[in-house]
């Protein structure tokens, strides 16, 4: 209308053109008239010309109007591009009941990354931990003092022996001489969340030794918010007392269970943040002399709240520190004073400590005990008390590896020059390992689901439900989730941003497979099949996001992003995307790659979809569409099945040709004497790539097909999947099926000189649990492989299980990977994320 408007008030267009002039006409007699009467010379008519100028000059005003509004909403649109990353899905939270709503849940063990810590479920929540140290022990830098859960600690053991995900936990750490047992157990009621007793228990295991340990056992504030200030308990060891918006007015007191305190002192002081609390500790270290023993001792200073310009601080973390001469214990009770009428307030006892407590925490520890064995029935199965003690230390483990995080995530996109912050959340998720992986993990997280869900349905909605809240608006999740500082502090800059083109297995389709499998009656019984239709929306979009970013050049076929940007050094460019890292695929990377196991996901992805879709009562008939058009085994064998090998593979630009070798350096005269750092390898390409199968791989990536049933039970290829499944030769070894074929040109090969094989042989549990289920799914099929599938189930279960059992009790953890020539564990420790799944193959689970 605007241009319209503007063509009306400026040169008349052609059809218009008589109208026009008799206008002119008219106004020019008009003006003559009354230059007549005004006895003043009349204006001449414009000449033609003057005419074609101004038409020429509107039709320029109109082209500069209309570039100018092509560019302004070309930059409009780009702006809007710049926020699609950072934009959530929409307003509608799928965690509808967030911190006190959810009271039994609000505290707990959320913090994995420490030995022994509690929080709220708050995204402002108060902490409390525990640090400890031996003063023989000590070293400088403060070396020697046990917080973060750190692999260079080699303790000897640590772990939850028990934990149920909500009411409480025992775990024993083994720090020689020394044996510590930390365990909690909370008491609902009032509108702050309850009150928890802790309990750390220490013990010296070397008869006579005259050796103490000191407990540091520390509150700090995560965000300024509240106060705490210092009191003394009844048995003078220091406590707090304070206020936050979450939690009210509480108190919390430590009291000496039993043994003998040789010394007690505190700090009270600001922290900047929760990064630093071991150096904060460290930095207020002094020594003094015992008055009673007469013997040097570590103490801290009390009070230290005058900052350098004499301004005195309200302090954020206080640290007790309680030095014990083993064995010894203490109780820390926390209890909340408001929320609560006054009549409720004089009848409350206090959470109980002492014999009380350790009555308590036995009932807790029996009933976790008998709801384990209706769970997974492992002492039905024939196994043994030890055995059975493992399983439970394995859920334990993923249970009270479970964390509540918030913060923000930093993203980037192709329309962002650099990173963007993410909108600050809660995130309530388990973490694959303690020590090296504390923080959540897209793809692993789909793996805890289905421990967490046959444990308990209820905990793994919730952990589903805030990954989803974590969904952007174009149905992408970040993979990795690093929320926090005590989460920053875990992870090298290079990985901290992520970015949008990047995808994960979408493995939260097989819990969800699993919950749909296992507990539809219950999810209608117990009112939880809303969740699932709140879900069905996101689910849609992030499916939709995995079926459009990420396929490939032709139809039906599918490509990782984020192997684009590799260096000279890499042997084969990694495809972290994948979750399979080093695994070689092609050489060279381009767009035309297609990767099978990626084509395997979406087509399972889209069968859960619509087994969802039917639940609830929506229509399945496009997600039934994709997932027989992606399952056709005749399309499958098309894009992925070498005709050279008849086995499953990527298609790519590749060379098996290719080595690393050591670049050569000129040296110059004047450096000849000085000690100079040898120059890097790099890839050296001895054969040009061709486009091709990259069939001379056999591993994980070639069973995909098989891992997730994509197979049909007659299909012919299976026949040799499972022929060299079995082949010691190939992928079989006597604790489990390794990851690369020993046939492989890059099997256990270095990546760069720097990195060691990672997924080039070594045995992973997530994949073997696939493996199992897949062959108990072909074993009890009709068909011409059912027997085989039946024999080669048994044999790798067996082979499995015994094997991450004998390694725990050789070394005191599970672990990330195992060696495919020992069985021995390798890479970090404990790692009770996926490898935890051992628990569901002892039960037959799947």
């Amino acid at each position: 209308m605007a241009r319209q408007r503007k063509t009306a008030a400026g040169t008349p267009n052609s059809s218009d053109k008589s109208k026009s002039t008799a206008s002119t006409s008219s106004r020019n007699e008009n003006s003559s008239s009354s230059s007549a009467r005004n006895k003043s010379t009349s204006p001449k008519p414009q000449p033609k010309s003057s005419y074609n100028r101004l038409f020429v000059m509107t039709q320029w005003r109109l082209l500069f109007g209309c570039c100018c509004l092509i560019i302004a909403s070309y930059f409009g649109y780009v702006g809007y591009l710049e926020t699609r990353v950072n934009t959530p899905y929409d307003d509608n939270k799928m965690v509808s009941k967030a911190g006190l709503d959810v009271p039994e849940q609000y505290w707990g063990s959320y913090r994995p990354g420490t030995y022994f810590g509690l929080k709220t479920r708050d995204p402002n929540s108060m902490v409390v931990g525990l640090m400890w140290f031996s003063a023989l022990r000590l070293r400088p830098g403060g070396e020697g003092i046990r917080h973060w859960c750190e692999i260079g600690d080699n303790l000897d053991q640590y772990g939850w022996n028990y934990h149920d995900g909500k009411t409480f936990g025992i775990q024993r750490i083994e720090d020689h001489p020394f044996t510590i047992e930390t365990s909690f157990v909370k008491f609902p009621g009032g509108r702050y969340g309850g009150d928890w007793t802790a309990r750390v228990t220490v013990t010296n295991n070397i008869r006579d030794s005259s050796e103490s340990l000191s407990l540091i056992w520390y509150t700090a504030m995560d965000e300024k918010t509240g106060g705490i200030l210092t009191t003394n308990t009844h048995s003078k060891l220091t406590g707090i007392h304070g206020e936050t918006p979450g939690l009210g007015e509480f108190k919390l007191e430590i009291h000496q269970s039993n043994g003998t305190i040789v010394h007690q002192s505190y700090l009270s002081t600001v922290t900047p943040n929760l990064q630093v609390l071991r150096q904060v500790v460290m930095s207020h270290f002094r020594l003094a002399t015992d008055k009673q023993s007469n013997q040097r001792i570590i103490t801290l200073p009390g009070d230290v709240l005058t900052s350098s310009t004499g301004e005195i601080h309200q302090p954020n973390f206080i640290a007790s520190l309680i030095t014990g001469r083993p064995p010894f214990s203490i109780d820390i009770s926390y209890q909340s004073t408001s929320g609560f009428s006054v009549s409720e307030l004089e009848t409350r006892s206090g959470p109980p400590i002492k014999e009380k407590y350790t009555e308590v925490l036995e009932t807790k520890r029996s009933q976790f005990v008998k709801t384990f064995e209706e769970n997974f029935k492992l002492k039905e199965k024939g196994y043994s008390e030890s055995d059975i003690h493992f399983a439970q230390s394995a859920l334990s483990n993923m249970l009270g590896g479970i964390g509540y995080f918030y913060g923000s995530s930093r993203v980037q996109s192709i329309h962002t020059k650099d990173p963007v912050p993410y909108w600050r959340a809660p995130l309530y998720t388990a973490v694959p390992s303690r020590s090296f992986f504390p923080r959540g993990f897209l793809w692993d997280e789909g793996f805890h689901g289905l421990l967490i869900s046959s444990w308990d349905v209820g905990i793994e909605l919730d952990i589903i439900t805030h990954w989803f809240d974590l969904m952007n608006v174009e149905g992408w999740i970040p993979r990795e989730q690093i929320l926090g500082m005590e989460a920053l502090a875990k992870v090298p800059e290079e990985f901290v941003t992520q970015r949008n083109t990047n995808a994960n297995p979408p493995t939260f389709f097989l819990t969800l497979k699993m919950i749909l499998n296992k507990h539809s009656h219950g999810l209608m019984a117990k009112g939880r099949l809303g969740i699932l239709d709140r879900l069905y929306p996101r689910l849609q979009a992030w499916f939709t996001w995995y079926n459009t970013t990420q396929k490939g050049y032709l139809p039906g076929t599918y490509r990782w992003r984020g192997r684009e940007n590799f260096s000279a050094n890499e042997l084969n460019p990694k495809t972290l995307t994948s979750g399979l890292d080093d695994y070689p695929r092609s050489s060279h990377p381009t767009d035309d790659e297609r990767h099978v196991d990626l084509r395997c996901w979406v087509a399972f992805a889209a069968g859960v979809m619509a087994d969802l879709a039917h639940l609830l009562g929506r229509d399945d008939s496009k997600y039934l569409e994709t997932h027989y058009y992606l399952s056709d085994n005749s399309l499958l064998n098309e894009m992925h099945l070498s005709p050279y090998t008849d086995t499953y593979s990527d298609w790519g630009l590749h060379t098996d040709a290719v080595t690393l070798k050591r670049s050569q350096q000129i040296t110059p005269i004047s450096a000849s004497n000085q000690n100079i750092e040898p120059a890097q390898k790099i890839r050296v390409t001895l054969k040009p790539p061709e486009p091709r199968f990259v069939d001379s791989t056999f591993g994980y990536v070639s069973l995909f097909p098989f891992l997730l049933e994509i197979l049909t039970p007659d299909a012919q290829p299976l026949a040799k999947i499972l022929k060299q499944i079995r082949d010691p030769k190939i992928l079989w070894s006597d604790y489990g099926l390794r990851s690369l074929s020993k046939s492989s040109p890059l099997y256990m090969k270095r990546n760069t000189e720097h990195d060691p094989p990672y997924w080039r042989g070594q045995i992973w549990m997530n994949i073997n649990y696939l493996a199992l289920k897949a062959l108990h799914h072909y074993g009890s099929q009709p068909g011409p492989y059912s027997e085989d599938a039946k024999r080669i189930y048994i044999e790798l279960r067996h082979n499995l299980v015994k094997n991450v059992i004998n390694q725990y009790k050789r070394s005191g953890y599970i672990w990330e990977q195992y060696n495919d020539s020992t069985g021995e564990g390798s890479g970090c420790k404990p790692f009770t994320g996926w490898s935890a799944l051992v628990v569901l193959m002892m039960a037959e689970q799947y």
